[in-house]
């Protein structure tokens, strides 16, 4: 199993706090596209990358009972702290499996739904990625994928040149360990060639203040 160091921006606490942030910002807009997708109560919904679950979490409660999540995830430190997610929300329907994308196959079941975020842009083989879920996926479900697209944007207004050569570290870090910050310009192509049909895309740009969140 590889390490936890193996992500790009790592898995220690401090990493935990920044990506709940991260998940507060784009809450409302994951949450209306699980909506407008159809994401309802009895749905099993795949969690591709789950990370430390919080996406999983919402995605549980939304199902509810009658429902399930099952959670991919690769780093152990993640794992505890969707483990830990749950066990303060007494959530029994999420069902976690710790596996890497990259070699190991993807638990079949009655999958309604897929959901993927910020993985294709990190993975070393996107196309390997595809074919393993286009096999797992029932006809008829839907798979949702949230990828950056040009992650340049990130700045900050006035530019703040701290900012702008830790983005660029971070830039080519990724793409130095296999990644790729802007997945999402591949997913088109790489969705036809595996059979799937894209149904919708959305492209989102917003800016946040420092006492927003």
């Amino acid at each position: 199993m590889p390490s936890d160091r193996d992500y790009v921006l790592g898995t220690h606490d401090e990493e935990l706090a920044r990506l709940g942030l991260q998940h507060r910002v784009w809450r409302p807009v994951v949450l209306d596209c699980w909506q407008r997708a159809g994401i309802t109560v009895g749905k099993r919904v795949l969690d591709v990358g789950a990370g430390p679950g919080y996406a999983a979490v919402d995605l549980a409660e939304i199902v509810g009972p009658t429902g399930e999540v099952v959670a991919l995830e690769r780093s152990r430190n993640f794992i505890r702290a969707m483990e830990a997610a749950c066990r303060e929300r007494s959530l029994a329907n999420i069902k976690i499996h710790e596996i890497d994308l990259m070699t190991d196959d993807l638990p079949t079941a009655d999958y309604d739904f897929a959901w993927c975020r910020w993985v294709v842009s990190f993975i070393s083989d996107p196309a390997l990625l595809i074919r393993k879920l286009a096999r797992v996926m029932p006809k008829g479900s839907l798979s949702i994928f949230h990828e950056y697209g040009h992650y340049e944007t990130w700045r900050f207004f006035p530019r703040l040149p701290m900012q702008e050569r830790f983005r660029e570290h971070v830039i080519a870090t990724w793409r130095e360990s296999g990644g790729e910050p802007d997945g999402a310009a591949r997913l088109p192509e790489l969705l036809a060639d595996n059979g799937f049909l894209v149904r919708s895309t959305r492209p989102h740009v917003f800016s946040v203040r420092p006492n927003d969140y």
